[in-house]
């Protein structure tokens, strides 16, 4: 099944409940920074879109509360956004690593766990 696309705000939905766990929309919208705290019913309305994109479901009612639980992964997530960063530059890295060493944010450690990265699937192929 193809990953939905996420907004920046669905996005930090998300990590509330990867964080949190199962919770009530009262809860992700408590979780999140109080600076730039969205309003209840923006979370409410967010969480309705993530649920009709198959991001995340209901698994119980307490009272008159739905919890809710994220069906999709950190991992898709992050996997998803990286595909489309890509494809933005037209599939091609090099532009993106060239920005990630140019502005300092690409350590030898990330270097040297992607040199395994390749190597690990240079092997397996």
């Amino acid at each position: 099944m193809s990953q939905p696309r996420l907004s920046r705000l669905e996005l930090r939905i998300m990590e509330a409940l990867w964080k949190l766990g199962a919770s009530s929309v009262r809860e992700i919208q408590e979780s999140l920074p109080e600076k730039d705290r969205p309003a209840y019913t923006t979370v409410q309305t967010m969480v309705t879109r993530l649920e009709a994109k198959k991001a995340l479901r209901r698994s119980k009612k307490i009272s008159n509360a739905h919890i809710y639980e994220a069906v999709v992964t950190r991992g898709a997530a992050q996997r998803k956004l990286v595909d489309e960063l890509l494809s933005f530059f037209g599939g091609r890295a090099a532009p993106l690593m060239s920005h990630l060493i140019e502005s300092g944010q690409l350590t030898l450690q990330d270097v040297e766990e992607a040199r395994k990265s390749l190597k690990k699937g240079g092997k397996n192929e």
